[in-house]
């Protein structure tokens, strides 16, 4: 626990932080650890209200800081203004970040507080993620990855803290089930949102919906095939399986990705 006591002490020097919210275990994690250091009237989340978060997600996400009675506010985000997120260009999440960041700091400063934290891990640095350098030009603080707290400690931690989602798969914006250079609406990805709900509601916890036209291309882990297939071959109580349903989105057609799941299988 070295690392957490690292992250008090640092928290404890900065003595009042807004952070960067978003659900997702990091952040909630470092939103715990900050109230659980610091007077709660001296921790504010902020928390984007956007497209590009499933509304399920967003959903428990208020909950979870309605139960805990944390400080926070909600700012609106409207995606599809940005013209390289709309139109899905590569550098799209290096864009959103950007303008999603410059939108919470300046939340954050407005309601009297200098500093804004986000959940960004040691694990962030590996990978290829763009928005790492919009976080940095717009002056996040990013502990997690400072400490170099990896995704791995940050759940064992969570786990102790008795955070109740602690292993709950991690997601990603929306717009990653797209090719590049796609056209993204906001109609396409609620047909995305919906279609991994549908495939959820079997009892998958992790999975994506590749949009290729009117391909829908399921990505699951190997081991949750058979789910698929089951599901597939039997009728529901209003007579549809999972594929019926998602071709009632909109698809013309629905496959599954024998590769099993990839994370950012479009990069």
């Amino acid at each position: 626990m070295e690392k957490q006591s690292q992250l008090e002490e640092y928290l404890k020097t900065l003595e009042k932080v807004a952070i960067a919210y978003s659900g997702g275990i990091d952040s909630t994690y470092l939103l715990c650890i900050a109230n659980k250091i610091l007077p709660r009237n001296q921790v504010l989340a902020v928390i984007a209200n956007g497209i590009m978060v499933p509304r399920k997600d967003y959903e428990e996400a208020i909950a979870f800081l309605k139960e805990n009675h944390f400080q926070y506010i909600e700012v609106a985000y409207k995606l599809l203004e940005i013209i390289e997120f709309k139109e899905n260009h590569k550098d799209r999440c290096y864009h959103c970040k950007k303008e999603l960041m410059t939108i919470l700091k300046k939340a954050a400063n407005e309601n009297g507080y200098q500093y804004l934290l986000d959940g960004k891990n040691a694990d962030d640095l590996t990978v290829y993620r763009p928005g790492n350098r919009a976080t940095e030009e717009v002056g996040i603080i990013s502990p997690l990855a400072q400490f170099e707290i990896s995704k791995e400690e940050i759940r064992q931690y969570s786990k102790t803290l008795g955070i109740p989602f602690w292993n709950k798969p991690s997601n990603s914006c929306l717009a990653t089930r797209f090719p590049y250079n796609t056209n993204l609406t906001e109609e396409g990805l609620k047909k995305v949102e919906e279609s991994e709900e549908i495939i959820k509601s079997i009892g998958i916890k992790k999975v994506r919906v590749r949009v290729h036209d009117s391909i829908a291309r399921i990505e699951v882990n190997p081991e949750d095939f058979q789910l698929i297939l089951s599901n597939i071959k039997m009728k529901n109580k209003n007579g549809k399986n999972i594929v019926e349903k998602i071709k009632a989105l909109g698809f013309s057609y629905v496959t599954l990705d024998l590769s099993g799941l990839k994370s950012g299988s479009f990069d």
